[in-house]
This record gives structure tokens, C-alpha cells and sequence, in this order.
């Protein structure tokens, strides 16, 4: 046996949810260019895990749905009060927080389809709540009750910061939870299905996938691209930071991918959408720099951006606090993360790699007093 670091180009299970083929990225067949343009998150959610469109009755009949589970236990908010949350990351708390709402949930432990789908519903439309609330919490703020008649996108803004989005802010953030949705088996996706290979429940898949979110090489990566775009504050300071972070070897967060060879096929969108945005705000720069930093690191080291790069910049100007950036990427890809777990459920093998050993060899017990 022979290892592959990163697993790189192995390939470790079949899947219908989603495809990545020559750059094109799909969900359930259709492309991303096309679901963002035209799909609501709401949609997209329905086709991940039924693998079809819905029509419009199951449309209104699903979001009645996820509308009716949004609300939490007021036990928990009260639990959520009591936590450190001035000095804890917001991943850490909404891995922690995710595992706690499984004690409130009445099919916790009910493996069946339907209770499956039960406890997808309620993780779908409470992780929007969990994040608002966290974020108002630790500003000594009551959480926001959410509107039933608002979409999911303008639902989580409104919990947010207690006004209804605009119709652009709605837009440009239901097309970043399209765009962030499923991305086929990248790492918190196959964490969530080692996980529930083992028969553990969708709570236990979940709260694994979050922990595997948070490292700054998958899902916090866009937190640290906002940091780099305050370092550099302004367009005249792009060429000499990037200099200096490549001659120092440092790695430049929001650029490159495993998969991709010719670029992140959903970059495009969020960059279409930072300048709209910042240019609304009247904060044209972080557009502005982040074009720079693009063209720059395209011509020196080929490098192109993926699709934390422009998140960072989008999510700035919807007046999102930095360290939210993660958990919102959190709040999209429970979509696939549970369509992936209800795949996995559907046709399980416990996932058991091996590993190639290179320590030493045959060695013989040596008595305690003679060592």
C-alpha cells in the first residue's frame, strides 16, 4: 500500500449531489452559473436533497416548512447567554451549540427517513437563528425573532440587524448561499460522511463538519482575506505586501484550489457582486484592491481566486462582522452536508482507509528496569 498526502486524486465513493468536471461545477446536473442567476437558496436546498426542482406547490410547502422550524428553544438562548461568547470564535461556538440543539430535538436519535428529514428541516432553518443570535448576544442585544414572509436570505440580514434588507443586499447574499452550497467531497463534506458511516445521527455529521470548516484552509479562509485587505487599506500598498509575502513564502489566502485548474467557477459571481456592492457603500476600494491583488497574482504566480476571495469583500459591505464569514459559510453548506449525509445513510459502507506505515520495524520489548 501506497499513501496519497491529502488524499489527492483518490476517489472515495460515488455521489449524485454534486459534480466538479473541466472546471464546471453542478448541483444535481445543473450549473452553478445558472442556479446563481436564477435559483433561490431555498431552491437549491429543495434540488440538494430531493435531486429535482421543486414545483411551485412543493416550493411554498418547503419553505412554510423551514419558516416553521426557524425559532429556537428559548432553554437554549438562555444556555447561549451563559457562555464566554466576548473571547470564543463564532465556529467554536456554533460547533458547540449545533451538538447542544440535538438534546432539544425529539427525533434526535430516530434513524428513519422521516425522522431524518425532520431533523434536516430544523438544521437547515435554525442554523440562520443560531448565528444571529450569537452575533447579537455577545453585543448584550436580544436576539431578532424571525419574519415568516421573508426568504432565507433576508431573513438571516433581518435577524442580523433588525431591518429588512434592500432588494440588491437580498440578492447578492441569496447568491452567495447558492454559491456556497455543495462543493462534491471537499473536506467538512467527507468529514460529515466518515462521521455518519458509522450509523451516528445527522447532529453528530453536522457538529464533525463544522469543526472541520472552521481551519483557515477551508472555510476560514475568507475571514483571512478580510484580515489581508485591512492589512494592505489601500490599492497603492497591493504590489509591495504581495512581494513581501512572496518572497517570504507566505500563503495568500483566497487563491488556488485542489480541484480547479483554470479557476473557481463561482469567483466570478462574488466578484460581480463585491462591486455592486462596495460601490453602493461608497467603499469602491476593497473591490478596487482586491482586483489589484487579483491581476497581480495572476501575472506573477498564475494564480487565480476561489471562492473565499471576493466572499470576503461581498459579506463586508452587507455590514457582516468579520468572524462571521465562517459560520455563514456554514449556514449554506449544511444544505449539502445533509444531502450528503441522507446519500450516505441511503447506501452506507463504514469508511475505514488504511494507512502506509513508515515507522520502525519488529521491535522487541525491553524490561522496565533495563531501559
Amino acid at each position: 500500500m501506497t499513501a496519497t498526502r491529502g488524499l489527492e486524486g483518490i476517489v472515495a465513493t460515488t455521489s449524485s449531489v454534486s459534480s466538479i468536471i473541466d472546471d464546471v461545477l453542478t448541483y444535481r446536473g445543473y450549473s452553478i452559473d445558472d442556479l446563481a442567476e436564477h435559483a433561490t437558496f431555498e431552491e437549491v436546498v429543495y434540488l440538494l436533497w430531493n435531486g429535482k426542482l421543486p414545483s411551485q406547490s412543493e416550493l411554498e410547502s418547503f419553505k412554510s416548512e423551514l419558516a416553521e422550524a426557524t425559532e429556537l428553544p428559548a432553554e437554549l438562548l438562555e444556555q447561549m447567554k451563559s457562555l464566554p461568547l466576548k473571547n470564543t470564535h463564532p465556529m467554536t461556538v456554533l460547533r458547540t451549540i449545533v451538538s447542544t440543539l440535538a438534546m432539544y430535538d425529539p427525533e434526535a436519535e430516530d434513524m428513519s427517513t422521516d425522522g431524518n428529514y425532520k431533523k434536516a428541516i430544523r438544521l437547515q432553518a435554525q442554523m440562520s437563528s443560531l448565528v444571529t443570535a450569537f452575533a447579537r448576544i455577545r453585543e448584550g442585544k436580544d436576539p431578532i425573532a424571525p419574519k415568516k414572509e421573508l426568504s432565507y436570505a433576508a431573513n438571516f440580514l433581518y435577524m442580523l440587524t433588525g431591518k429588512e434588507p434592500d432588494e440588491i443586499s437580498e440578492t447578492a447574499f441569496n447568491k452567495a448561499l447558492v454559491l456556497h452550497a455543495d462543493h462534491e467531497l471537499n473536506a467538512s463534506t467527507f468529514t460529515a460522511r466518515v462521521c455518519v458511516a458509522t450509523l451516528s445521527d445527522i447532529y453528530s455529521g453536522i457538529t464533525a463538519a463544522i469543526g472541520a470548516l472552521k481551519g483557515p484552509l477551508h472555510g476560514g479562509a475568507n475571514e483571512q482575506v478580510m484580515k489581508m485587505l485591512s492589512e494592505i487599506g489601500e490599492e497603492a500598498n497591493v504590489e509591495s505586501y504581495l512581494d513581501n509575502a512572496i518572497e517570504n513564502k507566505q500563503k495568500i489566502m483566497g487563491f488556488g484550489h485542489r480541484v480547479y485548474k483554470n479557476g473557481d467557477p463561482r469567483a466570478k459571481h462574488l466578484r460581480e457582486m463585491s462591486k455592486q456592492l462596495t460601490s453602493i457603500t461608497g467603499e469602491e476600494k476593497w473591490y478596487t484592491m482586491s482586483v489589484k491583488i487579483d491581476d497581480t497574482l495572476k501575472q506573477k504566480k498564475g494564480l487565480l481566486p476561489n471562492v473565499d476571495f471576493y466572499s470576503a469583500s461581498v459579506y463586508h459591505s452587507l455590514g457582516i462582522d468579520h468572524d462571521l464569514f465562517t459560520p455563514i459559510f456554514a449556514i449554506s453548506r449544511v444544505s449539502g452536508w445533509i444531502a450528503h449525509i441522507l446519500e450516505q445513510y441511503e447506501n452506507n459502507r463504514l469508511i475505514r482507509p488504511r494507512a502506509e506505515y513508515i515507522g520502525p520495524d519488529m521491535q522487541q520489548y525491553v524490561a522496565l528496569e533495563q531501559r
